[in-house]
């Protein structure tokens, strides 16, 4: 048993909080990104994680992730309800902060990483089926991730696999889920010929700066205390997206002849996610080549692939975080070196290309179990609900359609 340190505790009191934020910030992103009839709506699907999965994970979620292990895949009932989850630290997991502040500020992992699916089927969803969706998700995908590659009786994390804050558990996971669910429920009406502009600028960049500014504590709280590691997280995570949004200006400024406020913040949000995974395990500079790889492969992911193919992946949530996680995890195997965190693993570029393995079966277990159990939960709600809103309410738009209220009234 560790022994409690104040300024441990507090930093990641701090941590956490910053990583809530991140939430409500996220639906001012994506809000700013649809039609203003539909403002209300997309917020919403991110505030709405916050009351579900935030009390899916006090009640079983977090044991499911951190319990005791289940045959690698799943944890254990032991704190259903967080009980037995105090005050004291944890040997395995929190050594020297309450278990139950490592307990919230993992909370605020889970309820991110269902909101982030909103931005795969923004304005067209059911919002019942939305909660309903993200509720199961959570439950049959998340936490088995989460347990699989965050705990030491997981099967990912047995196979040597490097994941610092997420790449596979939360990003792979959410962007490919969400793409997903957009196949699913199809395009948005006049998808492809009718222009799906951005109503508010002003809105992607507020959200999109704060979170910007939460993932700092996104990624250096993953140290779990103020240490060497946390610098280096924190260091590498502004590196990284700092490199991946010039990198996106000049992409946009060499292909477009402009450079646009939208772009270069995606550019940025496109760094913080490649870097996630890699934040506690490289070097600056290694950190900024992932961040100008990650932000050049999501542009043409968003700017080309997305059109050549077709799909409606509404705000770019697979885009995004679903091609920038799967960057971010493979370029960790190529950059991790042991002189910046020891309990880590030389990568690819340190003469261990052997880690390339469990990178690459942690990304491909990712995928597969996002598609098929997403697959399977939309198929089980759509025998209850209706997956998407119809075309009446769809064409009214969703926040009046399915809130009665507005973003913007009439006087």
């Amino acid at each position: 048993m560790g022994a409690l340190n104040g300024a441990d505790m507090a930093f990641m009191a701090f941590a956490a909080l910053m990583v809530f934020f991140m939430t409500p910030a996220l639906g001012f992103f994506y809000g700013g990104m649809v039609k203003r009839k539909n403002t209300l709506n997309t917020i919403m699907m991110s505030l709405a994680a916050i009351g579900i999965i935030g009390v899916q994970w006090m009640l079983f979620g977090y044991s499911l992730c951190f319990g005791s292990d289940i045959g690698g895949i799943i944890g254990g009932g032991d704190w259903l309800g967080l009980s037995g989850v105090g005050l004291a630290p944890d040997p395995d997991l929190a050594k020297t902060i309450p278990h139950l502040e490592f307990a919230v500020f993992q909370m605020m992992f889970a309820v991110i990483t269902a909101a982030i699916i909103s931005g795969s089927i923004a304005e067209r969803v059911s919002f019942g089926a939305y909660c309903l969706l993200i509720l199961l998700w959570s439950t049959l995908v998340y936490d088995p991730l989460c347990h699989m590659v965050w705990t030491s009786g997981g099967i990912i994390y047995q196979l040597g696999a490097l994941d610092f804050a997420g790449g596979t558990v939360i990003h792979i996971s959410s962007g490919v889920s969400g793409l997903t669910a957009a196949l699913v429920l199809g395009a948005r009406r006049g998808y492809g010929s009718i222009p799906n502009i951005p109503h508010n600028v002003p809105y992607i960049i507020l959200g999109g700066s704060i979170v910007w500014m939460g993932w700092f504590g996104f990624n250096s709280g993953c140290a779990i205390g103020s240490s060497d590691i946390m610098v280096a997280a924190f260091v590498n995570t502004a590196v990284s997206s700092m490199m991946a949004f010039l990198i996106w200006m000049i992409l946009e400024r060499v292909c477009y002849h402009k450079v646009t406020l939208f772009g270069t913040i995606t550019g940025g949000i496109a760094g913080l996610v490649g870097v996630t995974p890699a934040a506690g395990f490289v070097e600056p500079w290694a950190a900024a080549v992932i961040g100008a790889i990650t932000s050049a492969v999501c542009f043409v992911a968003i700017t080309v692939v997305k059109g050549k193919l077709k799909y409606d992946d509404s705000l770019d949530a697979f885009g995004c975080h679903g091609v920038g996680g799967i960057c971010g995890a493979l370029l960790t195997g190529v950059f991790a070196t042991k002189a910046v965190n020891p309990d880590g693993a030389d990568g690819l570029l340190y003469g261990n290309a052997a880690q390339m393995f469990p990178q690459v079966v942690g990304v491909l277990t990712s995928i597969l179990i996002s598609i098929i159990m997403t697959l399977l939960i939309l198929k089980v709600i759509s025998l209850f609900l209706s997956l998407r809103v119809t075309e009446d309410e769809e064409k009214a738009g969703l926040d009046i359609s399915l809130h009665g209220e507005s973003a913007y009234m009439k006087f």
